[in-house]
């Protein structure tokens, strides 16, 4: 830091916690160039959910119409917030501990709200993480077996597009409605009969008043599906009373995955800035090229009218709107601290304004970007398969590790995509990582300056830990314990984070205030960007934040996995998570009443609120701090020195 680092002087006569200078620490590293913060944190916002969230959530909400409440909610709860948090990044030059201290008493819990969230995630993400590396191995390796249903662990409803077209190439004389269903080729009209209709017009199964598709009574399981679950997972009949087996394959992928970051990251934003530069832009790379491929593919067109087509009904739906908030939080990854640290390594008068624009404008275009990507080729698998598109999207692992996979099968040169598509995968969620991981390890070293001399070791303590506390989640019942962290972290307790942080900034620290830190950071805002920034920091973002939060309760069910219902006692364990995340802040204004902080007192900056620019390096003026104890000097009236 410019200015040194801050210790805690504890002789201070009025008891209070009081930030002195220490020079005798290392100075904090800096991002080598502009362009690798940016691409920081591209990487971070651009990950997974841009590819396997958003596409199935805008044909879900309305096509084309849910582009309208996701881009409003952008301007309103994602952009304000994400320029917030590289604002207090950049301008103090310390991790979200300590900034949130800093900026009053009252908040000095909140950073360790992040930083619980930001650990929880990490170790939940990573998961996700080794998955994928574990797809792409086998693809590398050419074991293509999710489109097989030779393996000892498939159903008789076990059914692939590879087995459906194999069965009518070879029965050219037979029926020409001829399908594989239970291990057999089977005619629609047979399989209408066995679950009790009557066929119907080729694809159709009719009953006494009502036609419907002949699939939709017939129990048929992807082979891609068996593979994910039980080669993958080894869920197999495990539950939350049985923990089943640990998964070897799965315990070598996590710790190669913790390992491949852990060298990332090995310096800090030092080794992580020349990494951005291909974790970055190469999935970008990727996405082209399967969307090249994808939309020379019969039925593309298809899905992507699906994909796209506006129902402008939708929109008076308040689940459309929920959805829509709910997907800039898990996209944008704000509340969680680790764009308040990734902005702390910048030189004070970086244009973070910019960046904020630049990054959040070009992640919703990303979103849009990636839904034609995979509706093209979901659009091919549909056909393939003879079946309507809807029955083929899902989200989530269902797109990643099911839906996408089946159709890769049946793509030419499948192993070729295959690696790709995976690899693409592993490269966005590691590139969402860095950012976590810096978080960690900036509480730590901020904490404990001296530790910069070996961030070597932080580094590797806390990728070490993390997979240690990832093992029970590569257990075959560890996909619970993973859908219950992934429920219950990064949901409603990160829209409050994101409401106290407006307040902390536009209400304790004061809109006008924030306004000239900004300016003195060189950053030049017009009228209207000014009055944007005020109105989203202080009413609009709050406001709708709490609107979305109240939705989400009221429309709350309990976690469950496919058609596994979670007991009492795991509802319970998510909700102890959950609370985990925000138990801090409550703490931390009981830590500032402790200490003596009463009134005004407990919403005034501390002296460690100070720009890190050497030129403004002084306590404010209406700081708790004793100017006694600090550099004496003429200041404004905002407490910088003139």
């Amino acid at each position: 830091m410019a200015g040194g680092d801050y210790a805690m002087n504890k002789a201070e006569p009025n008891g209070k916690p009081v930030e002195v200078v220490n020079n005798d620490n290392p100075e904090r590293a800096s991002w080598g160039r502009p362009l690798e913060f940016i691409l920081a944190c591209l990487g971070y916002a651009v990950g997974l959910g841009n590819v396997w969230r958003f596409p199935y959530l805008a044909y879900r909400n309305g096509g084309g119409a849910f582009l309208i409440p996701f881009f409003l909610m952008l301007l309103i709860i994602g952009l304000p917030i994400f320029f917030l948090e590289l604002y207090v990044g950049q301008y103090t030059g310390i991790g979200p501990l300590q900034a949130f201290s800093a900026i009053s008493p009252f908040f000095s819990g909140l950073g360790y709200c992040t930083l619980v969230v930001i650990t929880l995630i990490s170790i939940n993400f990573m998961i996700i993480i080794a998955w994928t590396l574990f797809y792409t191995i086998v693809s590398i390796a050419g074991n293509l077996d999710w489109g097989s249903c030779e393996n000892p662990y498939n159903t008789d409803a076990c059914y692939s597009g590879e087995y459906d077209k194999a069965c009518r190439e070879n029965n050219t004389g037979a029926a020409s409605d001829l399908t594989y269903y239970m291990r057999q080729c089977m005619s629609i009209g047979q399989i209408c009969m066995d679950t009790g209709f009557l066929p119907y017009d080729g694809n159709y199964c009719m009953n006494v008043t009502e036609t419907v598709p002949w699939y939709s009574n017939a129990t048929r399981i992807l082979a891609s599906e068996e593979y994910y679950n039980e080669r993958v997972l080894g869920r197999g009949d495990s539950s939350w009373e049985n923990w089943g087996s640990i998964q070897w394959h799965l315990v070598g992928c996590l710790a190669l995955s913790w390992l491949i970051a852990f060298f990332c990251v090995i310096k800090g934003v030092q080794s992580a800035g020349k990494v951005v530069y291909f974790t970055a832009l190469f999935p970008y790379v990727m996405l082209t090229a399967l969307l090249i491929r994808g939309v020379t593919l019969e039925g593309a067109g298809e899905g992507i009218v699906f994909y796209l087509s506006p129902n402008w009904e939708q929109l008076l739906n308040a689940r459309v709107w929920g959805d829509a908030a709910s997907q800039i939080f898990y996209s944008f990854g704000v509340g969680v601290g680790s764009l308040v640290t990734l902005a702390s390594y910048n030189k004070f008068n970086n244009n973070s304004h910019f960046d904020a624009i630049f990054v959040s404008l070009t992640n919703f275009l990303t979103s849009i970007y990636a839904g034609f990507a995979i509706f093209s080729v979901l659009g091919f698998q549909a056909q393939q398969m003879g079946v309507s598109v809807e029955d083929v999207a899902a989200e989530g692992p269902g797109l990643a590790f099911v839906a996408y996979p089946e159709a890769l099968l049946q793509m030419p040169v499948a192993r070729m995509w295959s690696i790709l598509f995976f690899f693409m995968l592993f490269v966005l969620g590691l590139g969402s990582q860095f950012g976590g991981i810096e978080a960690i390890n900036t509480a730590i070293v901020d904490q404990w300056p001296h530790l910069r001399k070996t961030y070597w070791k932080v580094t590797a303590s806390t990728c070490f830990a993390c997979f240690i506390m990832g093992l029970p989640m590569c257990f075959s019942g560890g996909v619970y314990l993973f859908t219950l962290l992934d429920y219950n972290t990064a949901s409603w307790a990160i829209l409050l984070i994101g409401i106290a942080e407006c307040v902390a900034v536009s209400w304790s620290y004061g809109i006008n205030r924030a306004m000239k830190d900004i300016a003195s950071m060189d950053m030049k805002l017009n009228v209207i960007m000014r009055f944007y920034w005020k109105a989203t920091w202080t009413v609009a973002g709050p406001v709708f934040s709490l609107a979305i939060l109240i939705f989400v309760f009221y429309n709350w069910e309990p976690p469950r996995y496919e058609d596994y219902v979670f007991p009492l006692f795991a509802d319970l364990l998510g909700w102890a998570i959950g609370l985990s995340t925000i138990i801090l802040f409550p703490v931390g204004v009981g830590w500032a009443y402790y200490h003596g902080y009463r009134g005004k007192e407990l919403f005034t900056p501390t002296a460690a609120w100070r720009p890190t620019k050497k030129i403004l390096d002084a306590p404010r003026s209406d700081s708790i701090v004793d100017l006694e104890t600090t550099q004496q000097g003429p200041y404004d009236n905002m407490g910088y020195i003139m």
